[in-house]
C-alpha cells in the first residue's frame, strides 16, 4: 500500500512536469492581456470626473432600525462544551459581543473617529468610488524638504478602510531616517462600504485595478507606491503586471502563486523540501496534508461567496447579528489559528471591540455585504481565472510574511510569480489583518522596502 501511494505521488509529479514543464523551462514574460474600460455602472450614468468631499452622516432612522433588530434577536445556541471556536463563533461569546453593540457601542462618536480623515467621491467607469486622501503632516524634516510619494493601500475582506485608521499617520509622519513621506490614498473596493457595487457581472480583482489606476490618474499621479494585503494584493499586483510603468514599488502583506508552477514545486518540496523552502520555515509548507486540512476547514465561506454570494447575502444583510458573526469569527481565526480553540475567541486579543464593531458597522449601513462577496464569484469565473493567474510581475516587489497569514508561500515559490521580488521578509507577529492587527510593524517594513529603492 505504501508503494502504492508512493507510486502514485511520483507519477503526479511526473505528470506535473510533463504538462509545466515547457512553461519552467520558457521563462519569457507572458503577453499581458489589454482590458476593455468598461462602464460598470447604471446605464444612462453619464461620466463625471469631478471630486466631491464626502463624510459619513448615517440617517438617524437606520441606527434605529440597527438598534431594534439588535433587541429582537433570537436567543442564540450555547456552544458545544469545550469546543471554543472551533465549530465557529461561540454564541455565548456573541450573546456579549451583541449587548455591547445594543447598550455601549455609541455610533455617533465613532462616525466622528471615522471622519477624521479627509474622504472624497469620485466617479469612475461609471461607479461612485470612495476614498480616504491623507497627506503628509508636514513636508520639510530637519530643515530640508521631504520628497513626497503617492500610496495606495487597499484592503480585503471582511475589512473596510476602517483597516487603516493606525496606519496612516505612521506612513503620513515623517521619518528621521527617510528623505520622503508617503501621500496616502485608500479607497473602498467598489461594492464594499461606500464604493458603489457594479450592476453587471465580470468586475473582478483585475478590472477593480484598472478602476484604481484610473483613481490615481485622476489624483494626478503618474506613478506610484502601492500596498496590499487580501483582496487588495491581488488588485495592487493585477496594477503591477497591467501597467508596471504606473507603479514604482509594490508591498504586499499576503503573497500568492497559483498554477501548475507552484503546484509542482509545493508537491516535489513534499520528498525534498530543501530545494523549496528553508528548513527553518518547512513546517509552515509541510506535511501538506496537515495544510491542505486546514485550508479546507477555513474555506467554506469561499465556496459560498464564489458560487453564491447573493443567496449568502440576504439573511447578512437582514439580520445584525448574522452579520457580525459572519465577519468577526475572521477576526478571530485570520488573526490566530489558535484562537479558535480558546472560549472568547481571544477576539480582544489585538482590537478593540469597537473597532471590530465600526468595520461591521461600515458594512451594516451602507447594506453592502451581498456587494462585497460578489467579488469571489466575478474573480473566479473561469475567464477572469484563466486569463490572469499566470501573469508574471516585474515591478519591485516586497513580500511582508507574517507568522499567522491564512496562506504561505515560500521564498522561491514567490518568485515564480514576483520576478523583482527584491525583499522577503518573515516578520515577528501578526496574521491577516496586518495593518489592523500590527501597524507599526506592517509600517516599518513598508517603510524599508521604499527606502531601499529610494535610496539603493
Amino acid at each position: 500500500m505504501i508503494v502504492k501511494g508512493i507510486l502514485g505521488v511520483l507519477l503526479a509529479i511526473g505528470a506535473s512536469y510533463y504538462f509545466v514543464g515547457p512553461i519552467l523551462l520558457n521563462d519569457k514574460p507572458h503577453e499581458v492581456p489589454k482590458l476593455v474600460e468598461k462602464n460598470w455602472g447604471p446605464a444612462g450614468v453619464k461620466e463625471d470626473s469631478s471630486i466631491r468631499p464626502f463624510k459619513i452622516d448615517i440617517p438617524k432612522d437606520v441606527i434605529v432600525d440597527l438598534q431594534k433588530r439588535l433587541s429582537n434577536t433570537r436567543e442564540l445556541t450555547p456552544p458545544l462544551e469545550n469546543t471554543g471556536w472551533t465549530y465557529g463563533i461561540s454564541g455565548a461569546s456573541l450573546t456579549k459581543i451583541l449587548d455591547h453593540w445594543r447598550n455601549k457601542y455609541d455610533w455617533y462618536k465613532r462616525q466622528e473617529l471615522l471622519n477624521k480623515y479627509p474622504q472624497f467621491l469620485t466617479r469612475i467607469q461609471g461607479l461612485d468610488i470612495h476614498y480616504i486622501h491623507a497627506k503628509p503632516a508636514k513636508t520639510v524634516s530637519n530643515g530640508k524638504t521631504l520628497r513626497v510619494l503617492p500610496l495606495l493601500i487597499v484592503h480585503g475582506w471582511p475589512g473596510s478602510v476602517v483597516e487603516f485608521q493606525k496606519i496612516i499617520p505612521m506612513l503620513t509622519t515623517p521619518r528621521p531616517d527617510a528623505d520622503f513621506v508617503f501621500e496616502v490614498i485608500a479607497p473602498s473596493l467598489p461594492g464594499y462600504g461606500f464604493s458603489q457595487g457594479a450592476v453587471r457581472p465580470g468586475l473582478g480583482h483585475a478590472q477593480i485595478g484598472v478602476i484604481f489606476k484610473n483613481l490615481m490618474t485622476r489624483l494626478g499621479f503618474d506613478k506610484f507606491y502601492t500596498q496590499g494585503g487580501d483582496w487588495g494584493s491581488a488588485v495592487t499586483s493585477d496594477i503591477a503586471i497591467l501597467f508596471p510603468e504606473r507603479v514604482l514599488g509594490s508591498h504586499l502583506n499576503m503573497c500568492w502563486v497559483s498554477g501548475g508552477q507552484a503546484m509542482f514545486w509545493q508537491v516535489l518540496g513534499s520528498f525534498f523540501p530543501s530545494l523549496v523552502v528553508d528548513a527553518k520555515y518547512a513546517s509552515k509548507m509541510y506535511p501538506m496534508s496537515q495544510h491542505w486540512s486546514r485550508t479546507i476547514e477555513e474555506s467554506g465561506y469561499f465556496h459560498l461567496q464564489a458560487t453564491k454570494p447573493d443567496t449568502v447575502g440576504v439573511g447578512l444583510n437582514n439580520s445584525p447579528a448574522g452579520l457580525a458573526a459572519y465577519i468577526l469569527e475572521k477576526f478571530s481565526t485570520w488573526t490566530n489559528p489558535e484562537y479558535r480553540f480558546r472560549e472568547d475567541g481571544d477576539l480582544l486579543d489585538k482590537y478593540t471591540l469597537d473597532e471590530l464593531l465600526d468595520n461591521v458597522m461600515i458594512y451594516w449601513v451602507t447594506n453592502s455585504i451581498t456587494t462585497s462577496v460578489r467579488l469571489y464569484a466575478e474573480s473566479f469565473s473561469a475567464e477572469n481565472r484563466n486569463k490572469f493567474d499566470h501573469l508574471q510581475s516585474y515591478v519591485p516587489t516586497a513580500c511582508a510574511v507574517f507568522p499567522h497569514e491564512i496562506l504561505y508561500i515560500s521564498e522561491k515559490i514567490a518568485k515564480l510569480r514576483f520576478k523583482n521580488l527584491t525583499q522577503f521578509n518573515h516578520l515577528p507577529r501578526g496574521g491577516h489583518f496586518a495593518a489592523f492587527e500590527e501597524p507599526k510593524i506592517l509600517s516599518d517594513d513598508l517603510w524599508t522596502f521604499v527606502k531601499n529603492l529610494e535610496n539603493p
